[in-house]
């Protein structure tokens, strides 16, 4: 009886780290490989993530290129940058060789300009070369800075037989072929192949008899966020490149989209938690300090606005002590509800599901504020009545200024993040301390006026 094959999860643990470790320092090359070869080459850059760079250089020295190549783009960033200062240009040009060229691009760039013209320099496949050069000159934030230049097209003009002929040729150079592209003779993008269409046909077919007219495609200028949305919403695994003149010129696969995605989630949650910066936990306290201060600033300068507003009501903290017992529920009220109204906006204008316009969209916020507020005011006049003690009078300003708090919160969360994108600024920056501070502010303003209007003070 055949025994199923198991997927088994790789897990880095410390008695691998040591054993790798051994192998290098006794420098059993045989046993290291045979050890290395049986993992995949994500697996074998976590490991070399862990182990000093000595090690590691070793590692990389030791593997073929073919692996390497690989293993180097799976390296943490600063790994990587450290791994490269040590390698020559020659011996970086030979890892280069083995990898696609949107990767061997990115890597590339990563260098300093001299040594990527020396790097360039010692590429012996002038195809090869040319089209990395070509990718090096587009901005890495468009759909040109993503795409690859491998991909298999053919020409309306071919017969089915010359199609496969030719086909069989251009995969070699492809990982995955995920669609065949269809151009004319100016090389324009006309339409796609099915592949099951070109098997059922006759040899002597024309390709401009089976092609399919409809197909999907971005602008070579197009952002990646807007890329990454066209093939989310087509379930495409690979989409075509064209300039403004239909020219096709690469494409963008799946797994060039996930680190788009990946990318701008950890900076919009480092937006979303006051942080300016593209920082990470290793990273060094100036820069660390840098991302993080001056949102912690602004949080400052907050606080000092809502102590003022506090110190002008002091006389009537005096009258009314019971006031002050309630402030941090208006602050943290507020800043809970406006975060929720913002994060569930932001959300929705990343992916493109904010319908209609901004009146209706505030009214629904509003409404929702109120139902909230009112449920919420209901369990405070109780708690506040019976276990606070205050007096009706008291209890009744507390609970309208909640309200009203609460629905300026959701107003606030709502339209800042709308505003701002509208305005082209990264929308997830109000999901954090702005949304929390300016709630904080206006919420103990808008408390006490409440106050001042029921109690007459």
């Amino acid at each position: 009886m055949a025994q199923e094959s198991k997927n088994i999860q790789f897990e880095l643990t410390e008695d691998l780290i040591t054993q790798v470790e051994e192998l290098i320092a006794k420098k059993n090359d045989r046993k290291l490989r045979k050890l290395l070869n049986g993992f995949h080459y994500a697996d074998i850059a976590e490991i070399l993530d862990e182990v000093n760079l000595d090690d590691a250089m070793y590692v990389i020295k030791l593997l073929d290129s073919e692996t390497t190549s690989d293993v180097l783009m799976e390296l943490n960033e600063d790994n990587r940058e450290k791994v490269l200062q040590n390698l020559s240009s020659k011996e970086i040009a030979e890892e280069i060789e083995e990898l696609d060229t949107d990767d061997a691009a990115d890597i590339i760039a990563e260098l300093s300009e001299e040594r990527q013209r020396e790097v360039i320099h010692h590429i012996e496949d002038e195809e090869h070369k040319a089209e990395i050069k070509e990718l090096l000159r587009y901005d890495e934030d468009t759909a040109g800075g993503l795409m690859a230049k491998e991909l298999v097209k053919v020409y309306e003009t071919w017969t089915v037989a010359g199609c496969l002929r030719r086909i069989r040729g251009q995969a070699k150079d492809v990982t995955r072929v995920h669609s065949i592209y269809v151009v004319n003779k100016q090389n324009k993008l006309i339409g796609r192949l099915s592949l099951k269409d070109l098997i059922v046909a006759k040899s002597d077919e024309k390709i401009a008899d089976i092609y399919i007219k409809s197909v999907d495609y971005v602008n070579v200028d197009e952002d990646p966020e807007e890329v990454a949305k066209v093939m989310a919403k087509y379930d495409l695994e690979a989409i075509p490149v064209v300039d403004d003149n239909m020219i096709l010129l690469g494409r963008i696969t799946i797994d060039d989209i996930v680190d788009v995605l990946r990318e701008e989630a950890d900076k919009d949650y480092q937006l979303a938690a006051g942080i300016t910066a593209d920082v990470e936990a290793d990273d060094s306290i100036w820069e660390l300090t840098r991302a993080r201060l001056p949102w912690l600033l602004i949080g400052m300068f907050g606080g000092i606005g809502a102590a003022s507003i506090i110190s002008g009501f002091s006389e009537a903290l005096r009258i009314y002590p019971a006031l002050l017992m309630f402030v941090p529920l208006i602050q943290a009220t507020a800043g809970n509800v406006g975060v929720q109204s913002s994060a569930i906006v932001v959300q929705g204008l990343a992916n493109d599901t904010i319908d209609g316009n901004i009146l209706s969209r505030l009214l629904k916020e509003a409404l929702l504020g109120l139902v909230n507020g009112l449920a919420i005011a209901a369990i405070v006049l109780l708690i506040s009545h019976f276990a606070f003690h205050t007096t009706y009078n008291e209890s009744i300003t507390i609970c309208v200024a909640l309200i009203a708090v609460i629905i300026m919160a959701a107003l606030i969360g709502t339209f800042i993040p709308i505003f701002l994108d509208k305005r082209g600024i990264d929308a997830a920056v109000a999901t954090g301390p702005f949304i929390t501070t300016s709630n904080d502010v206006f919420g103990i303003l808008m408390y006490f006026l409440i106050a001042k209007m029921i109690l007459g003070f």
